[in-house]
């Protein structure tokens, strides 16, 4: 299992997003240097006003870094159901476009989150809006990962069902352990996502004085992922309000010890 980075954890030390002095094209290095990270998840709002040859410089950064993009996320959950029309085919179009950017960056894969209520029309609608929208995918050789996200797809079995009804093998989940502890029975939502997962997020809100990891055992959600076979991507999601670098750093250790002892 490798142990990569969500790039929204160090937001704030990136110059163009918050207050601090690092470019993105740099992260690469960053996080492979500074954090022993082999691996960026890159949200779609840290390259807003990019252009196409912006996009390729970073690929080319993160290749020479041994850090590359791995997977483009669109921030903002994205209308395919119950919704007007337009609004359905601007979701659509939006989906193109961050493909084309996805492939830019190298990545295997692109995320998104749906918005919709929890109904049988919203269901099936969506699972036919995103069928029809993968053959796009497919083309530049990209796994699609759908998120959880409140309505439609915030219970587990909900959204392994729109994944079945979809199908395909470029069809996945991106599951996080925030969303899982949240569910109130972190070890089986994760079981039951990370089958279909293309990479997993490892929410990580801060430590207590002991080095506790809060709200949730680190450890066991690495187990839970690890008793059902995933062995592919862990990007450390830093979502707290301290210093980023020093718990990205914990969070890291814990992390890599906890793979290290469980069999897999």
């Amino acid at each position: 299992m490798l142990l990569t980075l969500a790039a929204r954890s160090l937001r704030t030390l990136v110059s163009s997003n918050g207050e601090g002095s690092l470019s993105l094209l740099d992260l690469p290095g960053f996080a492979l240097k500074e954090l022993q990270l082999r691996g960026m998840n890159v949200p779609s709002s840290m390259l807003a006003g990019w252009t196409l040859e912006d996009l390729d410089n970073l690929r080319d950064r993160g290749d020479k870094a041994g850090c590359p993009c791995l997977v483009l996320i669109e921030d903002s959950p994205m209308r395919l159901a119950a919704a007007d029309p337009a609004e359905i085919a601007s979701a659509g179009d939006r989906i193109r476009r961050l493909a084309v950017a996805a492939n830019r960056l190298g990545c295997n894969a692109m995320a998104i989150r749906c918005t919709a209520p929890d109904t049988d029309e919203a269901f099936e609608e969506a699972a036919s809006v995103l069928k029809g929208l993968m053959p796009s995918v497919e083309r530049l050789e990209l796994n699609l990962l759908i998120a959880p996200n409140e309505g439609l797809t915030e219970r587990t079995e909900r959204l392994t069902d729109l994944l079945k009804r979809i199908g395909g093998f470029r069809i996945g989940s991106l599951p996080d352990f925030g969303h899982a502890a949240a569910s109130g029975d972190l070890v089986e939502s994760l079981r039951k996502l990370a089958p279909y997962a293309g990479a997993v997020h490892a929410t990580v809100e801060g430590f207590d004085s002991k080095g506790r990891h809060e709200k949730f055992d680190l450890a066991e959600a690495v187990a839970a992922i690890k008793s059902v076979g995933f062995l592919n991507t862990l990007a450390i999601d830093y979502v707290g309000e301290g210093d980023a670098v020093a718990n990205i750093e914990q969070a890291r250790t814990v992390l890599e010890k906890a793979i290290e002892a469980v069999p897999g």
